[in-house]
């Protein structure tokens, strides 16, 4: 019932801070872990809040009875968090089962797929969640809009389409708490403080997971328990400081690449949710003392065993520049076992009777093998299975492994100025009014860029 880290490949090996070196740095990260819990951020309380729990499995049970398919519209921290839950504990093949009660995450506005949900899934069974903190993400007012008209028609009133959503949005101001308040639309709160890659454990999370049947209170208490043993841990026996602090001391030593590997097709969009986290949260430009530093590592996503074979050519003999976090689930949900070969074949003989568990264990051994002998640094980290407890431990261990990093590079990983950025151009490139200036300077650079197009 807990999760397990295996740090020592990251520990040794050439250009790998060595264990005097780490040992001196934790002096240094202990402090870090103190100012974190003396003075937790919002998005750290939530698991030991059961408010937020309480409300979504209220509303789930207000809306279940005639509704098929929750849509959750939403993009970055509003729906990877929900994508990767759902991937790892809800039923296999949503997209094709009939029956029971299926989530999509529709986390884009490419026109395909938007389309096609609009023209397969029947308005009249369609329950839409709406998750957008400020009101202000193009991509989920456009949604919303797209699903409004969609739903409207199939229902007799405005009254009645408004009973079909649940907005997931600031408790107090922003555009959709506007326009809730004025037309009366159900909501659920994002609490205040807590920024979008940190709100898997709110509302923003939990209500997907609880009209999929997921256990959230169980998860809840796997997210409390991991953070209550990191809060009393001692530095030098806390495993997500020491993660933290390892990935530091490779960046600072100009391994900025940081791949997790999860060795299970269920946890794949674990390392999605992770990625942004991490990427999000880490990379800056200005320390918090107002200097120039652009700091920051990569995040990259590989799944085991599948990218051993579109991957790791490059990390065996590729540069050096590269840290491996490994997740393994100790125990599968379900086992399935190779009866004896129907020919004789040295392809098959080692297969005998094999599960397919053990067979996905020796691959993610032989690669942790073979990246040690190249000289490449890993760590593990076990889950001993992947459900809702163990699910809530991960989301927590790196949401704090997270805010340990920032301060150990002297960044804060709370802002995203660079993602703002790229929000007001797309809003002045819509006409969005209040933007112009900033379109005009767009206009402007462009025009003035000398263009190489090409075509073939």
């Amino acid at each position: 019932m807990a999760l397990k880290l295996d740090l020592t490949g990251l520990l040794d090996g050439p250009g790998a801070p060595d264990t005097v070196a780490f040992a001196a740095a934790m002096s240094g990260a202990a402090e870090i872990q103190a100012a974190h819990h003396a003075a937790p951020p919002a998005w750290a309380n939530l698991p030991s809040e059961t408010s937020h729990a309480e409300a979504c499995l209220a509303r789930v049970a207000e809306i279940q009875e005639d509704v098929d398919v929750l849509l959750v519209l939403g993009i970055g921290g509003s729906a990877l968090g929900a994508s990767a839950g759902l991937a790892a504990l809800a039923p296999y093949g949503q997209e094709w089962q009939t029956g029971g009660q299926r989530v999509f995450v529709l986390d884009s506005v490419d026109p395909d797929w938007i389309g096609g949900i609009l023209e397969t899934v029947p308005a009249e069974r369609m329950h839409v969640n709406v998750i957008s903190k400020s009101g202000g993400t193009i991509e989920t007012s456009a949604d919303f809009l797209a699903f409004w008209d969609h739903v409207r028609r199939a229902c007799p009133s405005d009254e009645a389409a408004r009973k079909r959503f649940t907005v997931t949005t600031d408790p107090a101001t922003g555009h959709f708490r506007k326009l809730c308040d004025e037309l009366g639309f159900s909501t659920l709160e994002v609490p205040a403080g807590v920024g979008g890659r940190f709100s898997v454990l709110s509302s923003v999370g939990l209500f997907p997971f609880a009209f999929a049947g997921l256990d959230i209170e169980s998860m809840l208490v796997g997210a409390a328990k991991t953070d209550g043993n990191l809060a009393t841990a001692d530095p030098a026996a806390n495993p997500a400081l020491a993660w933290a602090l390892a990935h530091t001391m490779h960046l600072r030593a100009g391994r900025n690449v940081h791949v997790m590997f999860p060795y299970s097709w269920r946890a794949r969009l674990l390392a999605d949710w992770w990625q942004q986290l991490w990427a999000e949260s880490l990379g800056k430009k200005w320390d918090t003392q107002g200097n120039a530093i652009h700091v920051g590592p990569t995040p990259v996503r590989a799944i085991g065993p599948t990218d051993q074979h579109s991957q790791c050519q490059l990390y065996m003999e590729g540069p050096d520049d590269k840290v491996y976090t490994f997740l393994q689930v100790e125990k599968f949900q379900k086992k399935v076992t190779l009866e004896a070969p129907f020919a004789d074949s040295p392809a098959f003989a080692h297969l005998a009777h094999r599960s397919f568990g053990e067979i996905v264990d020796a691959e993610r051994r032989g690669t942790q093998v073979a990246l040690a002998d190249a000289g490449r640094p890993q760590c593990t980290l076990s889950l001993c299975q992947l459900d809702a407890f163990h699910l809530g431990q991960f989301f927590q261990f790196f949401q704090v492994a997270t805010a340990y990093a920032g301060p150990l590079l002297s960044v804060d990983p709370y802002d995203q100025p660079g993602v703002e950025a790229g929000k007001v151009a797309a809003l002045a490139l819509m006409g969005c009014k209040g933007f112009e200036e900033r379109a005009a300077d767009i206009q402007a650079t462009e025009s003035a860029r000398p263009c190489q197009i090409l075509t073939c």
